[in-house]
């Protein structure tokens, strides 16, 4: 039996994620030198909490095809075979398998899909806040990230630097900046 948790503005209910106020974005190492920051311009998720919000359930997906790192060429190379596979595996996406708390930090546990592999990952989660917008909806905000290494999803193209290493590193931080809407 797990205790309930009160959240100052918590409300159970089922909320969707405001694209316009929201982001889902990746960084990778760069040459070793540096990171390439990207994001997925499509992409929704539908959040189910319940009166405890330890019973939150989440669902989300992100579209390949939408993938932005700000070079139309890179763009292009990350929906072929070598990383995505885009015409193939058009998704990423991710459920939920629980939310627990440690100490003051939130966990949500889950299944993340990549390129057809599917893998558990932990997000850690920290609550921005509750608030009601202009337009009367009542709104929820929260940043969540975790690091994956692309090559247990199979998204494992490289080069060799002349220098040394390779062109791309291994280890991916997923950040995740949403802001949700309670539906009526």
């Amino acid at each position: 039996m797990t205790d309930t948790i009160e959240i100052p503005g918590y409300k159970a209910g089922t909320w969707t994620v405001d694209p316009s106020h929201s982001e889902v974005s990746f960084s990778v190492r760069h040459l070793l030198i540096s990171k390439v920051k990207g994001h997925f311009k499509t992409f929704s998720a539908t959040f189910v909490t319940g009166e405890n919000p330890l019973d939150t359930k989440v669902t989300a997906t992100a579209d390949v095809a939408s993938i932005d790192t700000k070079d139309e060429n890179r763009d292009g190379h990350l929906r072929t075979n070598d990383f995505f596979d885009a015409p193939t595996h058009p998704q990423l996406t991710f459920v939920s398998t629980g939310v627990r708390k440690e100490g003051d930090d939130w966990k949500v546990d889950g299944d993340l899909t990549i390129k057809g592999v599917t893998k558990p990952v932990t997000f850690d989660f920290e609550f921005g806040g509750f608030g009601q917008d202009a337009y009367g909806n009542y709104k929820a905000g929260f940043e969540a990230t975790t690091k994956i290494n692309r090559n247990d999803f199979g998204v494992s193209w490289n080069a060799p630097l002349e220098t040394g290493g390779v062109l791309v590193g291994d280890e991916v931080t997923i950040t995740l900046d949403i802001q949700a809407a309670l539906q009526a």
